[in-house]
């Protein structure tokens, strides 16, 4: 595989996506990342290289502030809004703390909540998949970017009929407040705002001690705006199509989340451009989705009007997240993250992920069901799995997923090249492999 990119030029690709600024979905830095990878795919030698529209919902907060007062004095503390949440323009409220067991507490009044990340073992997901992990350095636990709310942290609160919201991350890795959660881009009708675990903890003891006070303000503008998937393709042996995607879209300047996976579809283009058509499996679709941070916008948008296209795919690969672990205070700790394939119940297609790992030196990876956290993978790919195509797609998730701590010294930096040259065994391994003859082989 010397047609590889190299370390150096992989990684300069994440550089130039993250030195661009905040990547949310119609903000200047994503507009510019279309027409890079867009330009990326001409210069590579892609064919019929496009952008193919669609509208999302673009939110971006102008100004926001949280001041409390207890016990006769005023205090600002850091925040940062949730994302599509209401503005607000000098809040006053009564700030009581979330208690499940009486949720009316909050009606009328700002709900103080805490949120804490899951911390999981391991390997909780293996479930009847496979390790490739000879070393045993999957350790102990997996800190995951979520609590058990998932996105659907102000739900109860709202269901409950308060006047805001005010999300403690307690516990949370590195106590930053700089917490992109939820994307899923669904309006919701009062203001809130994350706080770091140590704020949230001293000012939880105030509320427990007497009455605390909270003002709010929030300038935030939402509206819609038009975005871009991203589309190269190559011709290959037959008129099948593997394709390989990732999104270009992030909640930050986002290193990680995904600046690494559109490096990492640059990548696969150039080494498969520079071999022969007859050398290449299928043809070859590339595609950069946008919009993952409104809810996968541009994913279900991708299959909804090329539905028909996907009965002729032999295999989707998604590639996300070359992630480092991070310590309790937030730093590298040089090791990857878990690394996870959710590869579709093909036992010929499985094998080819655990030899192509193997052979990479890949360990710290979990090849995992399809369903094996839910109804599909929880990447930017998943839904293909729902509309019935072969996938395997690749992700981490580390803590720092949706925080402005996802910086480039967070990219598994030494894995890149590896990365790469396991999906290119994984798509090579497609050869001579119909779209029907890999579906027909979907182990129940």
């Amino acid at each position: 595989m010397d047609d590889v990119p190299s370390e150096d030029t992989i990684y300069g690709w994440i550089e130039a996506v993250f030195e661009r600024g905040i990547r949310r979905p119609g903000y200047p830095a994503d507009e510019w990342a279309e027409q890079f990878c867009a330009e990326r795919f001409g210069e590579i030698g892609l064919e019929q290289v496009r952008l193919e529209p669609l509208t999302v919902s673009r939110w971006e907060p102008h100004e926001w502030s949280m001041e409390v007062t207890a016990g006769g004095t005023t205090t600002r503390l850091d925040c940062f809004p949730l994302p599509h949440a209401a503005p607000a323009e000098n809040l006053e409220l009564e700030l009581v703390a979330w208690d499940p067991a009486d949720p009316s507490a909050v009606a009328g009044k700002a709900s103080l909540y805490p949120v804490t990340l899951s911390r999981v073992p391991a390997d909780f997901a293996l479930g009847a998949g496979r390790a490739v992990d000879p070393d045993d350095t999957l350790g102990a636990e997996h800190v995951l970017p979520f609590g058990r709310e998932l996105q659907q942290v102000m739900e109860p609160s709202l269901a409950a009929g308060a006047g805001a919201f005010v999300g403690v991350l307690a516990g949370y890795p590195g106590d930053s407040h700089d917490y992109y959660v939820p994307y899923d881009g669904e309006a919701r009708g009062i203001p809130g705002v994350w706080l770091s675990g140590g704020d949230g903890a001293r000012l939880a003891e105030a509320v427990a001690a007497g009455p605390v006070r909270m003002r709010l303000t929030v300038r935030s503008e939402r509206r819609p705006v038009q975005t871009h998937n991203v589309v190269g393709e190559l011709p290959g042996a037959d008129d099948e199509v593997v394709m390989v995607g990732s999104h270009h879209d992030g909640p930050w300047s986002s290193a990680v989340e995904d600046g690494s996976g559109i490096a990492l579809v640059l990548a696969q283009a150039s080494y498969w451009a520079a071999l022969a058509p007859e050398r290449r499996p299928h043809r070859l679709l590339f595609v950069l989705q946008g919009g993952h941070m409104v809810g996968g916008a541009g994913l279900h948008h991708y299959i909804e009007t090329h539905r028909a296209e996907l009965e002729r795919v032999v295999l989707e690969v998604h590639l996300e997240h070359a992630a480092l672990e991070v310590d309790e205070r937030g730093r590298p700790t040089g090791r990857p993250v878990p690394r996870w394939w959710f590869t579709s119940r093909i036992p010929a297609l499985e094998e080819a992920v655990v030899r192509a790992l193997t052979a990479e030196g890949l360990d710290r990876s979990l090849v995992l069901a399809p369903d094996a956290l839910g109804p599909q993978p929880p990447t930017d790919g998943g839904f293909y799995h729902q509309a019935g195509v072969p996938i395997v797609n690749f992700l981490t998730a580390p803590s720092y997923l949706f925080d402005a701590m996802d910086t480039l010294d967070k990219i598994d930096r030494a894995a890149l090249v590896p990365l790469t040259r396991a999906a290119a065994r994984i798509i090579g391994a497609t050869r001579g492999v119909s779209a029907a003859a890999m579906r027909a082989a979907v182990r129940s």
